[in-house]
């Protein structure tokens, strides 16, 4: 059996690396547009740095998922305390932000406590969003951090984005809220408490971990755009940009939904068009400066709400490498989510730029762009994937025409158009693998 794997990212690799096993699996080729693996597990270099789309760090609650990353990466990887933050009102909050409520002011204090304890939203069942938002957290936190942080990342109204991205989130204990208002910190999301980064190299160091363990089934063929799809005497013929044409008895595909529609070409019905071009995303600007001096100590990540100044959050990147990596400068990350045709996408690298260092003075982590030593800007196109409330409808059309009706395999954050991180997307190649070989042996995974 040949099979087709449409990117070599994550997704696509970590499963080529579960399905060489198979008996049946005779040839395994991965097809990837960009020059290099990774798609958005890729890093790049910057300064005596690497940094990622992101950044990625590895943890998980899956415990064989989260043993087998570490064990890829072997020696080159190690354990960190999570430390993030939120930025608010020139004050620095402990992340979540309902573990250090005895951090803000009185007011903002006391409006946050009080619209938790006698919460009118408490008792209705959410069916959005910023619903959720009310119901589980009352209607200070929710206005002074919550409403503010989720409308600037996603560039949407959280009021029309459903409850998949939250739904998991527990209802903190009153007692938990009152000790967080006195001064006694709680500990949220206690799974990411520790995580686990690469030494070197950035997180494309656990997708080339995985892609060192390809045998010579894989093949991985790079600057290789997938432009059309067909089905041709029981087989796939995958034509690439390139001019090449490759036959598939097995296709897998981890690129964006509405590009595999797009190369499906005029046969695809109108209602499986509209539902993949009705599926949103945001995009995303990375943007990379070294300066001066540390003004964020212990601190990895800060989260800012803040409208007035255009990136969401800021990564302390030093705080992810080892010590004998620091040259006496200090590198942070600064993302800022856009999407096609807006006010941000309509800016230029170096305007974008220019805001991200503005907005660094503003909050008086730097002086001035003086204490910008270097600084560099990259932008990806698919990022994060948005719930609005039309995605499960039009995510269910989708996947009933390709998985069901042509066995097209969706797999990955933009195959399937669901929100995972890596340990969601390995747990998948897993499990993928495994359907995959029972279905050729025809027996049940």
């Amino acid at each position: 059996m040949k099979i087709g794997i449409l990117g070599a990212g994550l997704a696509g690799i970590s499963l080529a690396e579960r399905l060489q096993d198979h008996s049946d699996a005779a040839q395994i080729d991965l097809l990837e547009k960009a020059p290099a693996t990774g798609g958005l597990a890729r890093s790049f270099p910057f300064g005596n740095v690497h940094y990622d789309c992101g950044p990625h760090i590895i943890f998980s609650k899956d415990t064989e998922v989260l043993r087998l990353m570490v064990e890829v990466l072997g020696e080159n990887v190690h354990k960190l305390r999570r430390s993030n933050r939120v930025f608010h009102d020139g004050r620095f909050v402990k992340y979540p932000f309902e573990n250090e409520l005895s951090a803000l002011s009185q007011q903002d204090k006391n409006y946050a406590l009080s619209a938790f304890l006698d919460n009118p939203y408490a008792d209705y069942a959410p069916r959005n969003m910023l619903q959720f938002f009310l119901a589980t957290f009352g209607e200070g936190i929710t206005n002074l951090y919550l409403r503010p942080y989720n409308e600037k990342i996603w560039k949407f109204d959280p009021a029309f984005m459903d409850t998949q991205m939250v739904e998991r989130i527990p209802r903190p204990p009153a007692e938990d809220i009152i000790r967080s208002a006195e001064g006694t910190e709680t500990e949220g999301y206690v799974h990411q408490l520790f995580f686990y980064y690469p030494k070197t190299g950035g997180v494309q160091s656990l997708v080339d971990a995985f892609q060192n363990r390809l045998g010579p089934k894989v093949a991985i063929h790079t600057n290789t755009a997938v432009e059309k799809v067909e089905r041709e005497a029981g087989q796939w013929k995958v034509s690439a940009a390139d001019g090449t044409q490759r036959r598939f008895d097995r296709l897998v595909s981890t690129i964006p939904i509405p590009d595999l529609i797009e190369s499906l070409g005029t046969a695809v019905p109108e209602t499986v068009i509209g539902a993949a071009d009705g599926l949103r995303f945001n995009s995303i600007a990375i943007c990379m400066a070294k300066v001066r001096h540390d003004n964020l100590g212990d601190t990895l990540a800060l989260m800012v709400a803040d409208k007035r100044i255009v990136f969401h959050r800021l990564t302390k990147i030093n705080y992810l490498y080892p010590p004998e990596s620091e040259d006496g400068t200090v590198t942070l990350q600064m993302e800022v989510t856009y999407r096609k045709g807006d006010l941000i996408d309509q800016l230029t690298d170096k305007q974008i730029t220019a805001e991200v260092i503005k907005g660094l003075v503003q909050l008086r982590f730097i002086d001035g762009d003086e204490d910008v030593l270097a600084a560099e800007l990259r932008r990806f196109q698919y990022a994060y994937v948005i719930y609005d409330l039309r995605h499960q409808s039009n995510i269910q059309t989708v996947r009933t025409y390709c998985e069901d009706e042509l066995g097209i395999v969706l797999h990955g954050r933009f195959g399937e158009f669901e929100y995972l991180n890596m340990d969601a997307v390995i747990r998948r190649s897993i499990d993928r693998a495994r359907e995959i070989g029972a279905q050729e042996m025809g027996t049940s995974p």
